[in-house]
């Protein structure tokens, strides 16, 4: 205040840069602000720390890199950027960043503050583009890397649609089948009070106990459904089912490719900017979606660190595909590491690609015959009494 007392306080506030505004415009100077504590001591993320879209943040980055190359000031730059976003959640972080810069932050530090709405790959790039002079380049490199990981995730995701709708529908099928269809059968078949035969008696008494049971298994899956969540949340849990998924045969290796492809990509690109390799694998291993191979590349990052090379120090892992091995020690002989490291992400975005690809040919036709076989078979249940009531007619 005015007379020099300091005064503390609890406000509400969209962002850090908004809450300051309202502060200053009362006439008070903003000594600190610190973000309320949640529920068992975990921070409230505010509105404006939500993490922002892949395809709004790529967009953004490419306008920032068009102005700094127009000659803009960094300052300016981010002034045009906060006021053209539509997004109030990214233009409250915007802001925020906006002020931290223009009150002598570094542009990395700024970003860093928002976290975790920005990952550390991203602030890491920003880190070296600030180090040597070249901010605008590194933030190019960047987009370039966010939208090949993007290619990748979409083209998985895209893969696996049709068999996951197809199989969502067969359920459905089945499901009417079973509440539906089968109980008006067991109906029409009580007036005759004849026995039925062995598969309609069975067929009847699943729907039966299906129906009676619904809400209990609609429960019971909603209770396994957040045991497993909160299973999830543990960190050592969480490492072991990744480390079980990298097991199962088929999806483990889809995995694994597509983990040891992020990771190499992202590697890539942070030396490409000037991150040295240790700082480099300790970015990396944050970004990778797969947790245990995380731990392992922290792991290996230590052993980098106490001076082994990287090549003998995922050898030592044994989590890495030979062919990675291989590449990586002669990246690191020959001082081409980086591109070696691009040609594994290549590589295994293509392995990604020729496995899904076989995947999709194999698991459509077996699903349609399945899904044949079972409903085929459900309904020569059901229509059973009625065909050998037609023979004893004759």
């Amino acid at each position: 205040m005015a007379s020099g007392e300091i005064v503390e306080g609890l406000y509400e506030a969209e962002g850090e840069a908004q809450l300051r505004r309202q502060l200053e415009e009362q006439g008070l100077l903003v000594l600190s602000l610190r973000r309320r504590g949640g529920f068992g001591g975990r921070p409230i993320a505010l509105r404006g720390w939500q993490r922002p879209g892949q395809r709004e943040f790529i967009v953004l980055n490419q306008e920032l890199a068009t102005l700094l190359k127009a000659g803009l000031p960094l300052v300016e730059s981010l002034d045009i950027l906060r006021r053209r976003i539509d997004n109030p959640a990214l233009r409250s972080m915007l802001d925020d960043v906006h002020e931290r810069v223009q009150g002598g932050e570094a542009l990395s530090d700024a970003f860093a503050a928002q976290r975790p709405a920005f990952s550390g790959v991203y602030i890491a790039s920003l880190t070296a583009g600030e180090k040597s002079g070249s901010l605008e380049p590194v933030i190019r490199r960047y987009i370039a890397h966010a939208r090949l990981l993007a290619a990748v995730r979409r083209k998985t995701i895209s893969a696996l649609i049709y068999p996951a709708v197809l199989l969502g529908l067969s359920l459905v099928v089945v499901a009417i089948i079973v509440l539906q269809v089968v109980p008006a059968f067991a109906d029409f078949y009580d007036g005759f009070g004849a026995e039925l035969p062995l598969a309609t008696r069975a067929i009847v008494a699943a729907s039966e106990f299906v129906r009676g049971a619904l809400p209990g298994i609609m429960l019971l899956s909603a209770a396994v459904a957040a045991a497993v969540w909160a299973w999830r949340r543990r960190t050592e849990t969480a490492v072991s089912g990744d480390r079980l998924l990298l097991r199962v045969p088929g999806v483990g290796s889809i995995a694994g490719k597509f983990a040891t492809s992020q990771l190499a990509r992202t590697l890539a690109t942070l030396l490409r900017g000037g991150i040295p390799l240790v700082d480099a694998l300790d970015v990396a291993s944050r970004s990778v979606g797969n947790r245990h191979m995380a731990r392992e590349v922290g792991v290996v990052a230590r052993e980098v660190r106490e001076g082994r090379s990287l090549a003998d120090a995922m050898t030592e892992r044994r989590i890495f595909a030979p062919v990675v091995v291989r590449m990586v020690e002669v990246g690191e002989s020959t001082g081409a590491l980086r591109e070696m490291l691009d040609s594994v992400a290549d590589f295994f975005d293509e392995e990604i690609e020729t496995t899904l690809g076989r995947f999709m040919t194999l698991i459509e036709p077996l699903l349609l015959v399945i899904l044949g076989i079972v409903i085929a078979g459900m309904l020569f249940a059901l229509y059973m009494p009625l065909l050998q009531l037609g023979a004893v007619i004759q």
